[in-house]
C-alpha cells in the first residue's frame, strides 16, 4: 500500500520526476503525457474544505468527468470522491493527449457550477472560498496542478486501485469500501454501480 500523509491520507508527492522499478513515475508540477500510461490524479478543494460533502457538488464532479471523457477520450479505471479531495485513475485512449487539459476541463466546470449554486443558496459560504486575490476572488479547487502519477505496470495499477478504494475506510468514514457511494469499488467487484462507469479494457496485464 502506498504511503499517506497524516493530514489527508493522500500520497506524499515528490517535486521531481522519479522513475521507479515499480512501474510508476511520481512527480508534481510537470506532467508526462506518455501513450500507453495510466494516470493517478489527486486534487483537493480550496483550503482542504470538505466541499464534496455536498452531494450536488459530487454530481457536478461526475458530470464533469463524463464530459471530459467525451472530449478528451479516456477510460476511468478507478476513482473515489472524498469530502475534501478526490483520486481519479484514468487511461487516455489517444496517442496524443494532455493531462493538464483534462484536469482543466473537469475543474473549471465543477468550480463554475458549484460557485453559482452557493451564490444562489448559500451566499454566506462564499466567504470561505475567497482567495484575497484581485484576478480571482473565489476558488473551489486548491491552486496548483495537484498530484499526477504515471502508471504502466499491472502491479502499480493494482496497488493504485487498492489505495484509492481504501481511502474512505482509512479515514473512518465507512467500515467497508463498498459502503462508500462515491467510489468505483462496487462496480469493480460486481456489487452495483456508482456515479461513474469504469472501463478496464486497457488495464495493464500481468
Amino acid at each position: 500500500m502506498a504511503p499517506s500523509s497524516a493530514a489527508c491520507g493522500c500520497r506524499a508527492a515528490s517535486r521531481r520526476m522519479e522513475l521507479k522499478d515499480t512501474g510508476t513515475f511520481e512527480k508534481r508540477c510537470k506532467r508526462y503525457n506518455v501513450p500507453g500510461h495510466g494516470h493517478e490524479l489527486t486534487f483537493s478543494c480550496f483550503g482542504r474544505l470538505p466541499l464534496l460533502k455536498n452531494p450536488t457538488f459530487c454530481d457536478y464532479l461526475a458530470e464533469a468527468v463524463r464530459a471530459a471523457q467525451h472530449t478528451h477520450r479516456f477510460d476511468v479505471w478507478a476513482y473515489v470522491f472524498m469530502p475534501e479531495h478526490l483520486h481519479l485513475l484514468i487511461y487516455p485512449t489517444q496517442e496524443v493527449y494532455s493531462i493538464s487539459a483534462i484536469l482543466k476541463s473537469i475543474k473549471q466546470s465543477v468550480s463554475r457550477k458549484a460557485i453559482n449554486w452557493l451564490r444562489q443558496r448559500r451566499p454566506d459560504a462564499l466567504e470561505r472560498l475567497k482567495t484575497g486575490q484581485k484576478h480571482q476572488t473565489l476558488r473551489f479547487w486548491q491552486d496548483g496542478g495537484g498530484y499526477d502519477r504515471n502508471i504502466f505496470t499491472h502491479a502499480a495499477a493494482t496497488n493504485s486501485v487498492r489505495y484509492i478504494h481504501a481511502n474512505p475506510v482509512k479515514r473512518g468514514l465507512v467500515q467497508w469500501p463498498q459502503q462508500w457511494y462515491y467510489s468505483s469499488y462496487r462496480q469493480m467487484h460486481g456489487q452495483g454501480d456508482g456515479p461513474l462507469d469504469i472501463h478496464l479494457n486497457h488495464f495493464p496485464k500481468r
